[in-house]
């Protein structure tokens, strides 16, 4: 019942910048927190960033903190990942997820190279 449809990814230099997208449905959106993941090939899907239900209140991991930010439109029950800066240890598939649903999207890739 919960989706997740995430867009956005794509090739981009080191540097450059991209914009994720979340598009949620079948839950209400406004009260539940979101995260983004990543996950690299031969490691860990790690936790990028992630954002309050109501309040917004965000995190970030210290790897992407001052270059990535994490927001939600809740009137579009989406969830956004701006990611500028863009380094090439950023690759990686990127993941939206609901925490308390225990629900992933299905990914949308980033490749950041030269």
């Amino acid at each position: 019942q919960v989706q997740l449809v995430e867009s956005g990814g794509g090739l981009v230099q080191p540097g450059g910048s991209l914009r994720l997208s979340c598009a949620a449905s079948g839950f209400t959106f406004t009260y539940y927190a979101m995260s983004w993941y990543r996950q690299a090939p031969g490691e860990e899907r790690e936790l990028v960033a992630d954002i309050t239900g109501i309040s917004g209140r965000t995190s970030y991991a210290d790897s992407v903190k001052g270059r990535f930010t994490i927001s939600r439109d809740n009137a579009k029950n989406s969830v956004y990942l701006q990611m500028n800066g863009l380094r090439p240890e950023d690759t990686a598939a990127y993941y939206c997820y609901v925490p308390s649903f225990a629900s992933w999207g299905q990914g949308t890739q980033v490749t950041v190279s030269a």
